[in-house]
């Protein structure tokens, strides 16, 4: 995701210096004055908290949507299903089975390694209740427990009205992908316009995003001030055990699942395939951009690991946006270790929710700086957990981001693969209706 500026500054340095000026300010307060003092209690109560809660509601404004535009748009970009044929429908099956492997691989590390675990209840209780209150009626509407048959019957909302209007966030999300499925499959003069209409909700909603992500520098320091005053430095050691699970998580997916899918699936020898890629790893670590990566990734492809041309442009392009296996691992691994922090329990099936809605995160999840934000926001409120947390996640979001977006890259080369296995090699003529690759 590329960087935007504010004030001659990228925006992820902004965000790095109000990760350090609130860390450090709220250090200093814990070491030297204590979380208890009385006007400690009063700047984090009616400044700090408040200042953060206004980010974070923002957000909760625009994850309807968001989500709900970026999910259809995703879909319906396959529009060249009917004449990929096949190609088409292996793109989406693959696409859903690398993102639910992903997610997977996260969410048993979490579990395994707890680095979110062990935290001081009485305090963590505090910020709970704090964000239990901010959060509002989001996590009124979660409920308490979901028999498995319950849940899969309300996946389905009888009017997705009430379901948007309650902040049902999943039955949301599984509307827009049957939404996005009826554009693909009917395809006509009126139902272009109304997916043209769709993509400007998402451009309009996308403008709204970078006009809030703006706001993030002045969010992280309020959030991290309240985070390193009640917990001092203990966050920091959480917070390293995060970065390394997370960075574990990816690199077994990257040099054990990609691996596998190529060897077995693709039937190509995967030292080979990532010989090929190197240049698309490269550009996709140092700009952490999966748009500005597409056409190397998609020079790649065509000359170096000789897929066909007409398949690997539609697959690269469809999964720069659809394919996302480094976000939803990522949004995986955050939501868990936020409810180990703050000492929350999530059941086996609570985390299978939390995995389904990040298979559908990693689709719909919109290509601007912490685009997984609105996402992360989200689920943590759907399982009762204080959003405020994500200012701990923010402050080495930058690395982790170049870390998920060369896994996002390198699984569309994979997915292109193995996809273009079989297929001929059909040459693009100008008629032809393929995605072509946005400009860097």
């Amino acid at each position: 995701m590329e960087a935007t500026k504010k004030g001659g500054l990228p925006l992820h340095w902004l965000m790095l210096i109000g990760f350090v000026v609130g860390l450090g300010g709220g250090l200093a307060v814990n070491m030297l004055v204590g979380p208890e003092t009385e006007w400690v209690v009063w700047v984090t109560t009616n400044i700090t908290g408040p200042a953060g809660q206004i980010f974070l509601r923002l957000l909760f404004m625009l994850v309807i949507p968001l989500l709900f535009s970026a999910l259809v748009v995703g879909v319906a970009e396959m529009g060249d299903l009917k004449s990929l044929g096949r190609a088409g429908w292996k793109t989406l099956a693959l696409t859903i089975l690398m993102s639910g492997i992903a997610v997977i691989i996260g969410l048993v590390m979490v579990n395994v390694f707890q680095p979110g675990a062990g935290v001081d209840r009485i305090l963590a209780d505090q910020l709970l209740a704090q964000g239990a209150e901010g959060a509002g009626n989001i996590v009124d509407n979660a409920p308490e427990s979901i028999q498995l048959g319950q849940f899969f019957l309300e996946l389905i909302p009888s009017n997705v009205f009430t379901a948007a209007a309650e902040n049902q966030i999943l039955p949301v999300m599984v509307f827009a992908l049957i939404f996005g499925i009826g554009l693909v499959m009917a395809k006509s003069p009126a139902t272009d316009r109304l997916q043209q209409t769709i993509e400007g909700i998402l451009e309009v909603t996308m403008k709204l995003i970078n006009l809030v992500i703006k706001l993030a520098p002045f969010a992280i320091a309020f959030l991290m001030f309240n985070l390193a005053a009640l917990f001092g430095w203990e966050l920091l050691v959480r917070l390293a055990a995060f970065t390394g699970v997370a960075v574990g998580a990816m690199a077994i997916h990257m040099f054990v699942v990609y691996p596998t899918i190529v060897w077995t699936l693709g039937k190509r020898s995967p030292l080979a395939f990532f010989r090929g890629i190197r240049e698309p790893m490269v550009v996709a670590f140092s700009t952490a951009s999966s748009n500005a990566t597409l056409p190397v990734a998609l020079k790649a492809a065509d000359e170096q690991l000789g897929l066909p041309r007409k398949i690997a442009r539609f697959v690269l392009t469809v999964g720069a946006t659809a394919n996302q296996n480094g976000t939803a691992l990522f949004e995986g691994v955050t939501v868990l270790f936020l409810a180990q922090f703050f000492g929350i329990e999530l059941s086996l099936f609570q985390q299978f929710v939390v995995m389904l809605v990040c298979i559908l995160g990693g689709i719909g999840t919109a290509g601007v700086p912490a685009g997984s934000l609105p996402v992360v926001a989200m689920i943590l409120v759907m399982v009762g957990v204080p959003a405020e947390g994500i200012g701990l996640v923010l402050g080495v979001d930058r690395f982790l981001d170049m870390c998920r977006t060369t896994l996002n890259v390198t699984g569309d080369l994979v997915l292109a693969t193995v996809v273009s296995r079989g297929e001929d090699d059909v040459p693009i003529q100008p008629g032809d209706d393929v995605p072509v690759a946005p400009p860097a």
